[in-house]
């Protein structure tokens, strides 16, 4: 055997499938694409209805992205707050939890149980949901809108490198989302 094949990986995957560190059992992809997929439709369908009706009918797709992005930064800052979760997240059985280096350890090491059960807070909350949101606004103007979509593709590929399966906007915001019962 060669000497690299020998070396240990800087960013080892977890042992144990969906496992991740400080035994946090980490939401799969799938189960975040159904909350991201409940969460658009629960606040995108009534802001377009109302649009449709309120707006002249050339103008819905430019004024749709920008407001359905401020109702669903609202929407879901709100609710990572209060419950670190949204209701599609609620869906998924996932929740948003400070990512352990952010957390509040409770002991000279940070267990899954306490990290799991620790509140995102205003800021990490907010500024998470507006990684997220802000592109949206965004999709109405030529060159933001490409990049907007650049980005999309981006924070989703971001989950699958690395140990913690986080999005861009898990990473700028120190969050890692888990399953319900994680610890």
């Amino acid at each position: 055997m060669a000497a690299a094949d020998q070396a240990p990986k800087a960013d080892p995957l977890p042992e144990i499938p969906g496992e991740g560190p400080a035994g946090l059992r980490l939401a799969e992809p799938g189960q975040r694409l159904l909350a991201r997929i409940v969460d658009t439709l629960v606040v995108g369908l009534p802001v377009i209805m109302v649009l449709r009706e309120v707006v002249p009918a050339g103008d819905v797709e430019i004024a749709a992205p920008p407001a359905v992005a401020g109702l669903l930064l609202l929407y879901e800052w709100v609710q990572l707050v209060l419950w670190g979760r949204t209701l599609g997240k609620r869906v998924a059985g996932i929740h948003v939890v400070p990512s352990p280096p952010h957390a509040v350890s409770q002991g000279p090491e940070s267990d899954g149980e306490a990290i799991a059960s620790a509140p995102l807070g205003v800021g990490r909350s907010l500024l998470r949901s507006a990684v997220y949101a802000l592109p949206i606004a965004a999709r109405p103007v030529p060159v933001f809108g490409l990049i907007a979509g650049l980005l999309w593709v981006g924070n989703a590929a971001l989950m699958y490198e690395g140990t913690w399966r986080q999005a861009l906007h898990d990473r700028l915001s120190g969050t890692v989302v888990v399953r319900r019962g994680a610890a």
